[in-house]
């Protein structure tokens, strides 16, 4: 089997990955997955410094003074990412989520080599621009495919602590391709350019070798019907043997919800994204898709468009000074992106939503309010309201929308409806953020958006009206997280089965479902899921309308004429 995880026992019969077992076995996991998302956010941010230079633009000359050239060699990746996620949807339950890691990391590093290998002439542009293009396609796989390993991999006690770091590690990847940007922008005309898209490599090839020898998710494992080596992953997670009666009671209640769901064989079709019932598919599969498109209405790509403006044409700071501040910005949002590390399992999912929502909203408020006069005094008080937006949304909305999706979807259809959360992500993050530096302002590249395309015209006519929009798009975000958002803090991922089941069953709210279901050992999930009729091959049960808690399997088949699969 191709690339298949290796691994070999100790004396006491305990697997090892990698020469690790245990807790050392699960922080390298969460260290290469965090690197994934270090990549993520170092390649999203490396052309801010770059496209715009004029040794870039002396090799590439059809980037030179053009903003249109600009935008399309710099949002091209994200048409790669978006298609990375499509492929995923696509092939994601066939290949696996460690060999898609390795496969996603891989194509990156040879989109990175085509690009620093342009040749200077008539096609070097078109080459780097189908360099941007593959790093998106292998950027895309990974964005689809690691939330979903490390939720697989992790305890229920660290894991959404796990994904936030990933998701919170964007911003420092982004500060990273800041400040090399800044320092190799002293060096001879090649490195300028060159360095900081190459440095790409040396996480891409961290991540692809390591992943060969980590282990492949056991949850996958079981839908493939491999036992023997879920087991050995399970075990080895663990720190223990294969013969422990927690490896074999947890390895029991992912069975039993892989046969709940008609998973048997890994292979899911599309359908599944689209039914109700007890397992609720199509409604958490939207659940964890919008997190991602209220991510990019929120107004972040708006904020990081105008701060620089802000800053050099209202408040009248000198370009060095404005790129300075732009500087601090980042490393606030690189600071502000660790708070949810500390409080995620203590505060959970919905508050974490919540808070955002709201301070974001009024960040907005403070904005617009500030703009409204039209002096430079005034102005400062929209900065300051623009440092507290980017506070929020790094505490917040940047880590959360990569967390929800990758545990509130079951596993029949968590590899599909996480690319599906995917490619919402990079279809408005395409469609809302395309890098073009401002016609002013040649030297700095902002992001420019379709939100923010409709922008320009406010701002010309009313600078404070972008803001009071988005202050108002904010606050929308409240009750739709409150009456839609079960929270899931704490809870098992077969146990998050269960809340959907419990409120289809007797008929209430899922947010009501999540909070009166109590907290539940490894034996209590088992036998909750028993009661919910979760032992049997009853996908379509979840199609049932009739099912109704505390029902036999037997009334229930004879309420559809004796068909329950």
């Amino acid at each position: 089997m191709v690339l298949k995880a290796r691994y070999s026992d100790n004396e006491h019969g305990v697997p090892h990955f990698a020469g690790l077992t245990g807790a050392k076995l699960s922080i390298l996991v969460s260290v290469i997955a965090t690197s994934g998302f270090l990549l993520f956010g170092y390649d999203q941010g490396v052309m801010s410094g770059i496209i715009t230079g004029e040794d870039f633009n002396n090799y590439f000359p059809q980037t030179k003074n053009n903003s249109t050239w600009q935008a399309f060699v710099t949002a091209i990746y994200e048409v790669g990412c978006l298609l990375g996620a499509i492929f995923q949807l696509m092939c994601g339950d066939a290949i696996g989520r460690r060999r898609a890691i390795i496969l996603g990391a891989s194509i990156m590093i040879i989109g990175v080599i085509i690009q620093v290998t342009a040749f200077s002439g008539a096609n070097a542009t078109a080459q780097f621009i189908i360099g941007r293009t593959v790093t998106g396609i292998g950027n895309g796989i990974n964005t689809s495919t690691i939330p979903t390993y490390q939720a697989e991999c992790s305890r229920t006690n660290n894991r959404g602590l796990l994904i936030c770091i990933e998701g919170g590690i964007i911003a420092f990847g982004t500060l990273l391709a800041y400040w090399i940007d800044y320092g190799a922008s002293y060096g001879p005309p090649n490195l300028t350019w060159r360095f900081p898209i190459a440095f790409q490599i040396v996480f891409g090839l961290i991540i692809a070798i390591t992943m060969i020898w980590l282990p492949e998710s056991p949850r996958w494992l079981l839908t493939r019907e491999r036992h023997e080596e879920a087991i050995a992953v399970l075990a080895a997670l663990r720190g223990t043997h294969r013969e422990d009666e927690e490896v074999k009671l947890q390895a029991g209640i992912i069975n039993d919800s892989i046969r709940a769901s008609g998973h048997i064989g890994g292979n899911t079709p599309y359908s599944a994204l689209f039914t109700g019932g007890k397992t609720q598919h199509f409604r958490r599969m939207v659940l964890g898709a919008s997190s991602q498109f209220f991510q990019q209405i929120g107004g972040c790509n708006a904020v990081i468009y105008y701060f620089p403006l802000l800053f050099q044409e209202t408040i009248g700071t000198g370009h060095n000074l404005a790129l300075l501040l732009g500087g601090v910005n980042m490393v606030i949002y690189a600071i502000f992106a660790t708070t949810s590390w500390f409080i995620i399992e203590r505060v959970g999912r919905r508050k974490l939503f919540i808070i955002g929502s709201i301070g974001q909203c009024l960040s907005m408020v403070l904005v617009f309010g500030a703009l409204i006069p039209g002096t430079p005094s005034a102005a400062k008080g929209a900065a300051v309201g623009l440092f507290t937006y980017i506070a929020f949304f790094g505490a917040t909305w940047l880590p959360l929308p990569w967390l929800y999706p990758a545990e509130i979807n079951p596993l029949k259809t968590r590899a599909k409806a996480n690319a599906v959360s995917t490619i919402s992500n990079w279809l408005w993050n395409f469609t809302g953020k395309a890098d073009i530096p401002h016609q002013k302002h040649p030297t700095r590249a902002n992001c420019m958006s379709i939100v923010v395309m409709f922008t320009p015209p406010f701002v010309t006519a009313a600078p404070w009206g972008t803001y009071l929009f988005f202050a108002v798009v904010n606050a929308c975000f409240v009750p739709i997280i409150y009456f839609f958002y079960p929270e899931t803090r704490r809870r098992s991922l077969e146990e998050i089965d269960l809340i959907f089941a419990k409120g289809y069953l007797e008929n209430m709210s899922y947010v009501r479902a999540a909070r009166e279901l109590p907290y539940l050992t490894d034996e209590e999930i088992d036998a909750k899921a028993r009661e919910y009729g979760f032992t049997s091959d009853d996908d379509e049960a979840g199609q049932i309308k009739e099912a109704r808690y505390g029902e036999k399997e037997g009334d229930l088949a004879a309420n559809v004429g004796g068909q329950l699969a």
